[in-house]
């Protein structure tokens, strides 16, 4: 059955080990917590969750694993896994670089859910979530920006937010609106991508 929407939660497991990264991380744990409401929205309507997260150069290491290397090491990392540690129902990819669409296998997995829409939540805002979110739009996902649960740099913020808008290739919208739209959709089974036995 055709599942038209997916979330999708971009890099907000991190060791937040990067330039700034201490400057990000409060702002992160924030995002995470206003994600988790949407993620618990997208899971009572059987919708699909995919998390995209930076593997950080790291090709040895898999998202369990990076999942894992948060929870040990405590502060902000820590504080997102208890918020949003996946599910067994959830998926993942692991992206090398800003756009969830650059060499991921992304593009197939929302081709076997039969996804057209993409609620995007994250971080950080004015780099990997707005790469994405300009990826989906000219892929011609209709694409949503979930404005409480993205993560940015407080003078990064606004501008990021400006240049989606004026772009015309999202929605920008509160978790009010997106868990209301989500209401009004009837919800769906969730899809098997095991091969046919």
């Amino acid at each position: 059955m055709e599942q038209p929407t997916a979330l999708l939660i971009i890099d907000l497991f991190s060791l937040f080990d990067f330039p700034q990264g201490r400057q990000l991380a409060p702002y992160a744990v924030r995002a995470a917590q206003r994600t988790a409401r949407l993620r618990a929205a997208f899971d009572a309507h059987r919708w699909p969750v995919i998390y995209a997260n930076d593997n950080f150069g790291n090709w040895q290491r898999d998202f369990p694993q990076l999942v894992e290397a948060c929870r040990q090491k405590g502060g902000a990392s820590a504080q997102i896994v208890e918020y949003l540690a996946p599910s067994e129902e959830h998926y993942f990819i692991l992206k090398p670089k800003h756009s969830a669409f650059l060499a991921t296998p992304l593009p197939v997995l929302l081709a076997k859910l039969g996804t057209r829409r993409l609620v995007l939540a994250g971080m950080a805002l004015d780099a990997c979530v707005l790469a994405t979110a300009i990826d989906a739009n000219s892929r011609e996902y209709a694409t949503v920006v979930a404005r409480e649960a993205v993560a940015a740099l407080p003078d990064r913020r606004q501008p990021a937010l400006q240049t989606l808008q004026r772009s015309g290739a999202v929605e920008v919208l509160s978790n009010r609106q997106i868990i209301a739209s989500l209401s009004s959709t009837p919800s769906c089974q969730r899809t098997s991508l095991a091969p046919p036995r």
